[in-house]
């Protein structure tokens, strides 16, 4: 388990982390969302020790991470993918980690394995891809064997059996009682992968909840329907109290009630439906809408297309 309690960073006058409290529960995936510059590496690299809060207190298994007798036993983690000697093959870099937590040398082999790189063990790693120094890195963070995994960006690099591949792990290991603590820009395979989900922004906490919570407090879902008696049911909705949307398709949406009612409403004025069906929303939705006033790197399109800007102001060299 990790647990922060006020958890802050400040650099001079900015605020990296901002007071942060929430608990990271075995036995889950829970995934640590928010937009760029939100505190999530500064986060994550307090709880490993690497650097120092301001203010606030983390603790892995109830101790800090400088007090942990083999570290890697107790939590490993993926957070710089190439973090390792060039001359090194990846046997021999996985054997120091393990000599160095007193880990058994046999543990090397069976990592390898496990994230499939036993077939260029003995090369060196300068010669890596990125996906496959991923591949060592998760190897890394599961060479002691550890109750609690935290992988930043799992899938950066990764052909598709590979991403399969660390979702499916990160399920299993959450099921086998670990604490699995993973961030990632992937809403998509967020959604897939996370069972609970922590958002920050700005370094403040916005969200500590499931996953299925999270999408409907933040997006809500709505219903689909398509009529050849618009104008009819529209106004049989408007009567109700019910905000429609047009979708542009030949659809609308209706947000805000059950499609049990909208039927009902129907057929008591003996109007025909040819669809009627819940939409869920998207975890990117419910991600952009909780986050729109916390993203600090705004991106403009018209900046983009309209060429002169870049030479104009920052685009010469």
């Amino acid at each position: 388990m990790i647990e922060l309690a006020g958890l802050t960073k400040r650099y001079g006058e900015k605020v990296a982390v901002n007071r942060l409290t929430f608990t990271v529960r075995p036995g889950v995936v829970t995934g640590f969302l928010g937009p760029n510059g939100s505190g999530k590496s500064t986060t994550m690299r307090m709880i490993l020790g690497l650097d120092h809060p301001t203010a606030g207190d983390v603790r892995i298994d109830g101790k800090h991470y400088d007090r942990l007798k083999d570290p890697l036993t107790y939590i490993g983690a993926l957070l710089e993918a190439k973090a390792w000697h060039g001359g090194r093959s990846a046997y021999h870099h996985l054997l120091c980690l393990a000599q160095s937590n007193g880990i058994p040398r046999q543990r090397v082999g069976e990592v390898l394995e496990t994230v499939g790189l036993t077939a260029v063990a003995r090369k060196k790693t300068k010669g890596f891809s990125l996906g496959m120094g991923q591949r060592l890195g998760i190897a890394a963070a599961l060479l002691g064997d550890p109750r609690i995994l935290m992988f930043d960006e799992p899938v950066n690099g990764l052909d598709p059996e590979g991403i399969h591949w660390i979702r499916t792990l990160m399920k299993t290991l959450a099921a086998q009682g670990r604490t699995v603590f993973v961030s990632s820009h992937l809403m998509s395979e967020m959604a897939l992968t996370a069972d609970h989900l922590v958002v920050i922004g700005q370094g403040r906490l916005l969200a500590d909840t499931s996953m299925a919570d999270f999408v409907e407090r933040n997006a809500g879902s709505r219903v689909r329907i398509r009529t050849p008696q618009r104008e009819r049911l529209l106004d049989v909705l408007h009567g109700a109290g019910l905000t429609v949307v047009e979708t542009g398709s030949g659809a609308f949406e209706v947000a805000g009630s059950a499609p049990e009612r909208i039927g009902e409403l129907a057929a008591q004025h003996r109007l025909v439906l040819h669809e009627l069906s819940t939409q869920q929303p998207s975890l990117e939705e419910a991600f952009m809408r909780l986050t729109a006033e916390s993203v600090e790197y705004h991106a403009h399109a018209d900046a983009a297309a309209g060429g002169q800007r870049w030479g104009d102001g920052w685009g010469r060299g």
